[in-house]
Parts: structure tokens; sequence; C-alpha cells
């Protein structure tokens, strides 16, 4: 019986384990996104903070009339749920980045944990792609640090959602959601390259300018 029960143990590859370990760049890119999204958060607090004590505070990130923080915090869309957006990020990358810190350190998680947490990433991400439209198309400025915020979101789903659907996507071989997968970077790339040039061009006429 003994026997038996560890032939069973060691015939369990690390896919069908409760427990999945993290390739150690997944696991840095983790920890480093977290932490430069619960600092990107953090400043954001602190400027609001300081812009509700005086409302004629200047924000540090405000850098032209596209680049404004301050423009940008005052509007309806900076306080969706009735509380400004930042503390949403704190709370959320406080998560990533103790969530990080067990995958460096070589905690293993279970498998489930890393569904939830992609889920928790894709409505981020989402809530990203809102915040980018309105930026764009409603408010007609942009927040340096809230595009930090962005962009930490996004990488963060791609990586987390990797390490989350990679078991199943090996068991059950290739198609086009393993296509997708080996060229997720690439789309990740596309991604942002698609909104740089969303934002060039909404505001051309003021970089036009600048040239």
């Amino acid at each position: 019986m003994t026997t038996s029960v560890s032939a069973q143990t060691a015939d369990l590859t690390p896919e069908s384990r409760p427990e999945t370990r993290v390739p150690a760049p997944s696991a840095w890119w983790v920890l480093i996104a977290g932490v430069i999204g619960l600092v990107a958060s953090a400043t954001l607090t602190v400027e609001k903070i300081d812009l509700l004590l005086d409302p004629a505070y200047v924000p540090s990130c405000n850098f032209n009339p596209i680049l404004s923080c301050g423009s940008v915090m005052v509007t309806p869309q900076a306080s969706l749920l009735g509380f400004p957006n930042p503390l949403l990020g704190l709370v959320a990358f406080t998560v990533v980045v103790v969530t990080g810190l067990l995958a460096v350190t070589k905690v293993g998680l279970p498998q489930w944990y890393w569904i939830g947490l992609t889920a928790g990433l894709v409505l981020g991400a989402a809530f990203v792609h809102w915040l980018i439209y309105e930026s764009l198309y409603s408010i007609g400025a942009l927040c340096p640090y809230c595009m930090v915020v962005w962009a930490a979101t996004i990488t963060l789903l791609v990586v987390v959602a990797s390490i989350a659907c990679r078991p199943a996507l090996q068991r059950r071989g290739r198609g086009v959601a393993w296509v997708l997968y080996q060229w997720r970077w690439s789309i990740t790339a596309l991604w942002f390259t698609a909104v740089f040039l969303m934002i060039m061009a909404r505001f051309w006429d003021y970089w036009s300018t600048l040239l």
C-alpha cells in the first residue's frame, strides 16, 4: 500500500500538482510590476489628498496641458466608485506584490489562486481600457502616473495569465489558444503601439506645436 502511494506521488507531473512553481523571470516580473503599480498608486493617492486639502495645489505630474494629472483627478471618472481610483490600486497591487514575493521565494501557490488573480487582472484591464477611452475622448488629458498603472496592469495580465493557463495548454497540445500564448508578447507590443498611436492622433494638434 505504501509503495503504491509512493508510486502515485512520483508519477505526478508539475502541471498536475496542487501547487504551481513559477519560472523565475515571471515571478520577478510579478513582483517588479506590482511594486511599480503600488508606488504609482500611492503617489497618486498622496497627490489627490494634497489637491483636496488645497484646490490650488499643482500636482508634480502636471507637465503640460496634455500630460496633466491635475486635470484628470478632478473629473468624475477619477472616482468611479465614489472614492479615488488610486485606492483600488493600493489594495490590488499590494496583493500582487505579496504574490510576487511568494513566487520569487519559490513558495508554491495553488493553481486556482493564479486563475483567480488572472480574473481580477482581467477586470483591472477592462477598467484600464475604459480609463484610456475616457482620458482620450472625454477628459482630453493624460495622467502620467495613471499611464504607468495601465502598463503595469496589462503586462501583469499577460504574465499571470501565462502562469495560470500554461499547464492546461501544455496538456491539450497546440491550438488557437497555444498560438496566442506563444505570441503573447508580440500581441502586447502591438497593443502598446496601438495606444501610442491613438494618443498621438488624438492630441496631434498639440504635439505638432512642439516639433
